[in-house]
């Protein structure tokens, strides 16, 4: 499968993820929650889809070339 498409569906799965906990959490407020669950998901992908990152950033390099 494509780098790019698995990272991409990973970092939007995480976002969906992290808008159910915070929303079960308590937080009900749209616009905090939208706020904090890109906030959360960021920090979770940065730390979670290294993988994921290092293959597209090499798929993209290797189509540089």
């Amino acid at each position: 499968m494509h780098p790019v498409f698995v990272y991409t569906a990973s970092r939007v799965g995480l976002l969906a993820v992290s808008l159910g906990v915070l929303y079960i959490l308590g937080l009900h407020q749209p616009l905090i929650l939208l706020v904090a669950a890109f906030l959360v998901s960021g920090v979770a992908s940065y730390v979670l889809l290294s993988k994921q990152r290092d293959a597209v950033s090499e798929r993209i390099t290797k189509n540089r070339e």
